[in-house]
């Protein structure tokens, strides 16, 4: 048993690993508390990217039940994931109470195997600029023409975090062209300094010592070299990396999903915050 251990298993977590109500309360609380640094904005806008099937639809729905504290489905999602569910940009704001957070999250049609298949990355840089009308219909043969995009987009129109979503389970199988498509999503918008987070789902599903107990994914061998391979392949930093279990098969919210779900939206809100601020100070 010993072995067994010391081969699945860290001594100790290697991030801290407090999950269950008091700690969800208080990133709640904390998340509540973040004022956008542009007072009269509209929504600081989030835009969700990656691969068919990992779960980006699944997050928003996760982070609405969280607040909501109960199951909801307002973004549709599809578990087959051999083509992009979604097809139209839409904004999705997260409720809390009678009120909304001043955080939309945008999601795109998924990334495909191919040139000619799922959401063309110049839609994605249009979007992250802007220029993306809501309710757009993604083609993949054809990306937003000038005649149908927001010419002069407002800042509310911006995005100012792009979050990957892949899934844990299914990471080493990426297409390579996907991850290429990633790649070059991140060099194009560089010069904004957009800030650019992993939110790491399935996490249960690719570690057995997980899905028994959530608690141990900071302890986990086998997520943390999942979290590594996905800072090797995109460049992105292991502190904005985030292992999250979506919501699928239960019925009711659970504290402790609900807990590494909050972490990732609190460091995702932050850092979009920071680049808003940044952002507006060159231009004035």
């Amino acid at each position: 048993m010993g072995n067994s251990k010391s081969k699945l298993e860290f001594d100790n977590p290697w991030r801290d690993n407090t999950l269950g109500k008091k700690k969800k309360e208080d990133l709640m609380k904390g998340i509540k508390e973040i004022e956008p640094c542009k007072k009269d904005l509209k929504c600081l806008r989030i835009l969700l990217v990656g691969p068919c099937g990992s779960g980006k639809s699944s997050f928003i729905n996760s982070v609405n039940n969280a607040f909501k504290g109960r199951i909801t489905s307002r973004a549709v999602s599809d578990r087959i994931g051999q083509t992009s569910f979604t097809v139209q940009y839409k904004p999705f704001e997260i409720e809390s109470g009678n009120s909304s957070l001043p955080v939309v999250f945008n999601d795109v049609m998924g990334l495909e195997t191919g040139s000619m298949r799922g959401c063309p990355v110049e839609d994605i840089i249009k979007a992250i600029h802007g220029n993306v009308r809501p309710g757009h219909v993604f083609n993949p043969g054809k990306p937003v023409s000038s005649e149908d995009e927001i010419e002069k987009p407002t800042i509310s129109d911006q995005a100012f975090c792009l979050v990957y979503v892949l899934a844990a389970d299914r990471i080493q199988f990426a297409d390579d062209s996907v991850l290429q498509k990633m790649r070059d999503i991140r060099m194009q918008v560089r010069t904004l300094a957009l800030p650019q987070v992993i939110v790491l789902t399935n996490v249960d599903e690719a570690c057995p010592l997980v899905k028994s107990d959530l608690e141990k994914v900071y302890i986990s061998k086998k997520i943390k070299e999942k979290m590594l391979w996905c800072s090797d392949k995109l460049g992105v930093s292991m502190c904005h990396i985030f292992p999250v279990k979506n919501y699928h098969e239960e019925i009711e919210t659970n504290d402790d999903m609900d807990v590494l779900i909050l972490q990732a939206l609190t460091q995702i809100i932050q850092l979009a915050n920071d680049n808003m601020k940044d952002r507006l100070s060159q231009q004035s």
